[in-house]
């Protein structure tokens, strides 16, 4: 019987792809995300068959879903730098399809760096790099989700209204594949919206609701965060470390509108066992019920 509330984290492919599948497991989630190769490489072998096969046997097995692949942190297609822009496309091109063959149902991204130029021409570099890199594709087993950012720098993605308008160009360019939004919870409070109270945990669930349309954000980066709000700070802290706090996570994850969303932790491993540590807290704010250990 498949639980109400999916929480997951990301978790390694270090030795095999399967391997993250099984971290999963053992650390109690029911969903989970990975980077389908190096985070800060250009290129990546695609996973064996046999990797892909024994990681669908356990998904289905252990019942982990959804799988999120999160791009590789060296793309950037809003890139005013030709060169990197040109990395950026052929790398997000073989990040989609790794995903397709894996079977993952979300691949998520990050709308980059608008650096060198003015904010809307970001958002048109983003959308028209999407569209080169998927082109010629067109599924609907794979959703790109594009996160929103803390703000710093010249980021896009800070404010909601810069996604939606990611979306917008998105429809009109015809890609190939839906397109949604993946919201991380230390970067919403970092760029200003106060998803830590309870009032400003309503106010940003209707700004969501209202600007991207809350079925289109199927995912949920649960971090808690390091800087204050407004702070700009990409910094992520552990469940109730942070200026969200166990009451902030608490109240997010009982939210109606959000408690249907798959939550997956991000949270740094400082000392051994602070992946586990977070999963079970973030599942005991949750309300799941510790299991029964009966006797033989």
């Amino acid at each position: 019987m498949k639980s109400t509330v999916r929480i997951g984290i990301h978790t390694s492919i270090a030795g095999a792809l399967e391997n993250s599948a099984l971290r999963a497991i053992q650390l109690g989630a029911n969903c989970f995300q990975i980077f389908s190769g190096s985070p800060r490489s250009w290129s990546a072998a695609p996973p064996s068959a046999s990797s892909m096969a024994r990681l669908n046997e356990l998904r289905k097995t252990h019942d982990l879903a959804p799988l999120v692949i999160h791009d590789n942190y060296l793309i950037n297609l809003a890139s005013s730098d030709p060169v990197i822009r040109q990395k950026s496309i052929h790398a997000y091109r073989a990040e989609v399809e790794r995903a397709l063959a894996i079977g993952a149902e979300y691949l998520v991204a990050h709308p980059g760096s608008y650096r060198g130029r003015t904010l809307e021409e970001g958002i048109d570099a983003f959308v028209e790099g999407l569209a080169e890199a998927t082109y010629g594709w067109k599924s609907r087993k794979l959703t790109l989700l594009v996160e929103n950012t803390a703000g710093s720098g010249a980021a896009l993605g800070s404010r909601f209204e810069e996604l939606a308008e990611i979306r917008r160009l998105a429809r009109e360019a015809r890609i190939g594949f839906p397109v949604g939004f993946c919201i991380d919870t230390c970067h919403a409070l970092a760029a200003g919206y106060d998803v830590a109270s309870p009032k400003g945990l309503e106010a940003a669930v209707n700004a969501m609701d209202h600007i991207l349309g809350l079925d289109r954000i199927p995912v949920i980066h649960a971090n808690d965060s390091k800087g204050a709000l407004g702070s700009r700070l990409d910094r992520h802290a552990h469940i109730g470390e942070g200026h969200i706090g166990l009451a902030g996570f608490r109240r997010i994850l009982h939210h109606p509108a959000l408690r249907h969303k798959a939550f997956i932790l991000e949270t740094p491993v400082d000392r051994d066992g602070d992946d586990r540590r977070n999963v079970e807290m973030l599942k005991r704010l949750a309300g799941y019920r510790r299991p029964v250990h009966r006797r033989a």
